[in-house]
């Protein structure tokens, strides 16, 4: 959860994660004209993540769920079968409803993600929840150059934290 605010995880998990529901619900539909594939693939896919986060991250080495839970993709999901049951074309559903499952996943992870993002002050430096946490979680074998909690807020158009 403190890395999950970044640009890595909001472009690139739409993307990849659109791979399965999109399979599946294109299989259904071809099959057997059945519109909620995608969301029936995201719930089997989000169950899956839940049974690995617990017994892998938890259950092994007491990692804890506040930094490993699965991101929602149900909202895309659902958006995705919609454009499907109401336009009857595959076609628009991979454009609009792809387009709407890509656009629909940062929002959709808000009340998630909301209470990780309250600023608090610890030692003088403003940071999020989020940063807290990963700061005093001390992860081994990671270096502390990546796991630097950044001391601005306004971020620029490069990859760096203007202070």
């Amino acid at each position: 959860s403190d890395w999950k605010d970044r640009r890595l995880w909001v472009t690139v998990l739409p993307i990849m994660g659109i791979t399965f529901p999109a399979a599946v619900q294109a299989s259904l539909w071809w099959r057997y004209r059945i519109p909620f594939g995608a969301t029936l693939c995201v719930l089997g896919l989000l169950f899956g993540e839940w049974v690995n986060r617990y017994f892998n991250f938890w259950g092994w080495t007491y990692f804890p769920i506040n930094f490993v839970f699965p991101s929602q993709l149900i909202p895309g999901a659902i958006v995705l079968d919609v454009v499907l049951l109401v336009s009857g074309s595959m076609q628009l559903t991979a454009v609009v409803g792809g387009l709407g499952f890509g656009l629909l996943f940062y929002p959709g992870n808000w009340p998630v993600m909301a209470p990780l993002h309250l600023p608090v002050e610890y030692n003088g430096m403003m940071m999020t929840l989020a940063d807290l946490s990963g700061y005093h979680y001390v992860r081994t074998g990671m270096p502390e150059y990546i796991r630097m909690v950044e001391k601005g807020t306004l971020r620029t158009f490069g990859k760096d934290v203007a202070p």
